[in-house]
């Protein structure tokens, strides 16, 4: 197997083919907006949304830094959380889960027109890496979240 198709199956992996443990688009599956804004009492925990906010943002910078297009909505990690507006507005938050998907497929479509040599350069395997790690690590949060506030299947 090419080492970009063994990436781009780890991609697929945390996005949308589940594996050992759920993927993103089955963590978001069915949501309102007001779930996805829900925070627990008291903790100083990121909303499902806001954690959907840091995943598009890094997606898409590194799609647009990959196709070699100038990336000009430079935010700090912090501020990715909070790349979009949260609302209560279901058809909002619509636009959010379509932002994501468009985000993945962008990406992905750029990763299957990259060579061995070019994964070589500037470290973009262990980028790449890194950021199927990311999706991982924030898909748990989610379901996390889900489970704390009751929206997360009892058949999972």
């Amino acid at each position: 197997m090419k080492r970009i198709n063994l990436l781009l199956n780890v991609l697929d992996s945390t996005f949308d083919k589940e594996s050992w443990y759920a993927p993103f688009k089955d963590a978001i599956e069915g949501l309102t907006a007001e779930q996805a804004i829900w925070k627990p009492s008291g903790e100083t925990t990121k909303t499902i949304w806001e954690n959907v906010n840091h995943l598009i943002y890094y997606k898409e910078r590194l799609a647009a830094n990959l196709e070699g297009r100038e990336w000009t909505n430079n935010l700090d990690g912090d501020e990715t959380f909070y790349l979009t507006d949260q609302s209560n507005d279901d058809q909002e938050w619509m636009k959010i889960v379509e932002r994501s998907e468009n985000a993945q497929r962008n990406l992905r479509q750029v990763l299957s027109t990259i060579s061995d040599r070019e994964l070589d350069q500037n470290s973009l395997e262990g980028k790449l890496l890194d950021i199927m790690l990311h999706d991982a690590y924030h898909t748990g949060q989610i379901i996390q979240l889900r489970k704390m506030q009751g929206s997360w299947p009892s058949n999972r």
